[in-house]
């Protein structure tokens, strides 16, 4: 396939020997030159990782130099990467290339010096990687995970939240919905605008254990529907009415806020106008306990600074929904590596990054 470049070249030479006029060789050159600036990237070393010490690892990839083979391991990273116009990544260039662009709002231009690469090719290799962990691994958390969540570990999680103080002894998780800001978009505003947070958003449904682990997500869906709604879609009821149980038949549940309808499995804060002490006893201490699980809401966005930067996040542009998915599976595998304030308030062991992802 010709590049930019080799077709300006054979126009200066039709032009040169008179084969086109001046005025068709102004017209195809405007045609042949790529709108991006042409940044120059020859004079930078192409991507070595161990010229790297730790800290600038753990900086720009958000995981220690010593823990990227694991993770590319566990990820089961192929050797190379090759995309659609045939460029070509190494396995391990790729990851570092897409863990580089989500941990913090920078342009391709900004990587070249880490790289040595031309600005469309890393595009094209980071949405390659991005799909690929996408296809590969977003099962785990779109999904029902039987890796974390066998019946003897919801009694486990449901234990660690009881020693809390909290009032149910079968509370699992938590359910919430998380609101994404992304860029005003063109056309179609109404749809994904949030009355509640007065931004354009994308909106995701998250269940969140004790241990610092996203158990499960659902979206995205268009930023002004409700989280009730969100419930229904994602058919997530259906779901624990299958698994949300002990071996010896004990109902298992997960706590949401008002938002959500009161169900078996489902369990919402006290509404009365007036309660009761016993109701207000209930409600503080099971807030308590939800606020410490919602950390982890953050920390998505705090690991992977990429997807909080709203200007950035164009729906039609990029493949924004598709990208916080594999952010949350990311932060799983930063969890299981490193932990989290959750799983540390609960005291709660993590399974190890192999054990996640088998």
């Amino acid at each position: 396939m010709a590049t930019f470049r080799d077709v300006r070249d054979l126009l200066a030479v039709a032009c040169f020997e008179d084969i086109i006029d001046e005025e068709e060789f102004l017209l195809l050159w405007d045609l042949n030159t790529s709108k991006n600036l042409d940044f120059p990237y020859e004079d930078y070393g192409r991507f070595d990782l161990d010229e790297m010490d730790d800290s600038e690892c753990l900086a720009d990839f958000r995981v220690k130099k010593r823990d990227l083979p694991d993770l590319t391991a566990a990820l089961r990273i192929p050797n190379e990467f090759v995309c659609h116009q045939r460029s070509v990544a190494d396995g391990m260039e790729g990851l570092c290339m897409l863990l580089r662009r989500l941990s913090y709002p920078c342009r391709y231009s900004d990587m070249i010096a880490r790289f040595g690469r031309p600005v469309p090719v890393m595009s094209m290799v980071t949405n390659t990687v991005l799909d690929y962990i996408y296809t590969t691994h977003s099962h785990r958390i779109l999904q029902w995970n039987q890796t974390i969540l066998q019946p003897a570990q919801l009694q486990l999680y449901a234990d660690a939240v009881s020693l809390k103080g909290a009032a149910l002894n079968n509370c699992f998780g938590f359910i919430d919905g998380t609101v994404r800001p992304i860029c005003r978009p063109g056309e179609h505003q109404r749809v994904v605008y949030n009355g509640h947070k007065r931004v354009h958003a994308l909106k995701f449904q998250s269940i969140a254990l004790p241990n610092g682990l996203i158990a499960n997500m659902f979206g995205p869906v268009e930023g002004r529907r409700h989280d009730s709604g969100i419930l229904a879609d994602s058919q997530l009821l259906p779901l624990l009415n299958r698994h949300a149980f002990l071996p010896g038949g004990q109902l298992m549940c997960i706590y949401g806020d008002p938002a959500y309808p009161l169900r078996a499995h489902l369990i919402q804060p006290f509404r009365d106008r007036v309660l009761t002490p016993q109701m207000q006893g209930f409600n503080t201490s099971m807030s308590k306990v939800r606020e410490a699980v919602e950390w982890l809401f953050n920390d998505v966005a705090t690991s992977w600074k990429f997807i909080d930067f709203k200007k950035n996040l164009k729906i039609g542009l990029s493949s924004v929904g598709k990208m916080y998915l594999v952010c949350s599976v990311l932060r799983n595998a930063l969890t299981c590596l490193y932990g989290n304030m959750t799983s540390e308030y609960f005291d709660l062991d993590l399974p190890d990054l192999q054990g996640y992802f088998t």
